[in-house]
């Protein structure tokens, strides 16, 4: 009994974590992968180069997806305490 509470929870957490972070994960992917590809075709091996376009994309995504992330992380949060007297038993 206790098992399923926990690993649904642990579930829940896990898929809300994946949720959250993947926009922020796939945009510096993408900027550094475009980068890496400028850099390659243009034989220019500045390894400072990738930093502040990621750190400018990272900031963008956040500025955008932010109350989404948000929101997600607020109902997750709001579920597990409403769910809180289910896993109390006596």
């Amino acid at each position: 009994m206790y098992e399923n509470l926990v690993l649904g929870v642990a579930n829940e957490a896990m898929v809300t974590i994946l949720l959250v972070s993947a926009p922020i994960l796939g945009g510096a992917l993408l900027t550094g992968l475009l980068i890496s590809i400028l850099q390659a075709t243009t034989q220019l091996q500045e390894m400072t180069l990738v930093f502040v376009p990621k750190i400018v994309v990272v900031m963008l995504v956040i500025i955008i997806f932010g109350p989404w992330m948000l929101n997600v992380v607020t109902s997750f949060t709001s579920s597990l305490y409403a769910s809180i007297p289910q896993f109390v038993t006596w």
